[in-house]
C-alpha cells in the first residue's frame, strides 16, 4: 500500500471489487450525439480510484482489470496498451497535485488525449480525428470525474475503507 504497509485481506478484497467493477465500468458505453464517438463509464471511475485509493493501488487494479478482459476475450493488446496509457497519465497528474479540484477535472482528459496520440501511431491514423471522436468522453469524464470521487469516497467511508475527515479526527482524538 501507499504508506509502507503490507496489504490487509481488506485491501485486496477491495482492490478485487474495484477491479472487477473498472472492467465492467469499461465495458459499458454512453452514446454520444457524434456517431461513433460512444465512451466510457469508466474514466471518470478510474480517476476516482487514482484519487481515493492511490496511484500504486490503482495501476493495480488497472492491470488486473485489463488482464481479465483479456483472459475473457473481451479486450486485445490495443486496448490495453490505451488503458495503461490513460491510467498512467491520469494517474500520475492525480498523484502530483493530491489535493487539487481541478487535477481531478483535466487528468482524464489529458489521459485520454496522450492515448489517442498513441493510438494514432499505433495504427497509422489521423491523430485530430481520434481526438475530435473522444471529445465528448473527455467533456463527461471532466464533469463527471469528481462527483464520482465524492461519491465513491462517501460509500468506502460508510463501509469503512476510507477514513473520512470527521472519523479520521476521532480516532486521533481531536474531535471538536
Amino acid at each position: 500500500m501507499a504508506d509502507g504497509k503490507p496489504y490487509t485481506v481488506k485491501a485486496i478484497a477491495t482492490d478485487g471489487i474495484m477491479s472487477v467493477l473498472l472492467l465492467v465500468t469499461g465495458i459499458l458505453r454512453l452514446p454520444s450525439l457524434i456517431p461513433g464517438a460512444e465512451f466510457q463509464l469508466s474514466a471518470p471511475f478510474a480517476v476516482s480510484i487514482a484519487k481515493n485509493h492511490g496511484f500504486k493501488r490503482y495501476l493495480i487494479i488497472g492491470i488486473v482489470a485489463s488482464t481479465c478482459g483479456f483472459l475473457l476475450g473481451l479486450q486485445n493488446i490495443f486496448n490495453i496498451t490505451i488503458a495503461m496509457i490513460y491510467r498512467i497519465v491520469a494517474g500520475s497528474i492525480v498523484s502530483i497535485w493530491k489535493n487539487s479540484k481541478i487535477a481531478l477535472v483535466v487528468s482524464g482528459p489529458c489521459g485520454t488525449f496522450v492515448s489517442r496520440i498513441v493510438l494514432a501511431f499505433l495504427l497509422h491514423t489521423d491523430m485530430w480525428l481520434l481526438i475530435l471522436y473522444a471529445l465528448p468522453g473527455m467533456i463527461f469524464t471532466a464533469i463527471a470525474a469528481p462527483l464520482v470521487t465524492e461519491f465513491e469516497k462517501r460509500i468506502l467511508g460508510c463501509i469503512g475503507l476510507y477514513p473520512l475527515q470527521s472519523s479520521a479526527k476521532k480516532r486521533s482524538g481531536m474531535e471538536d
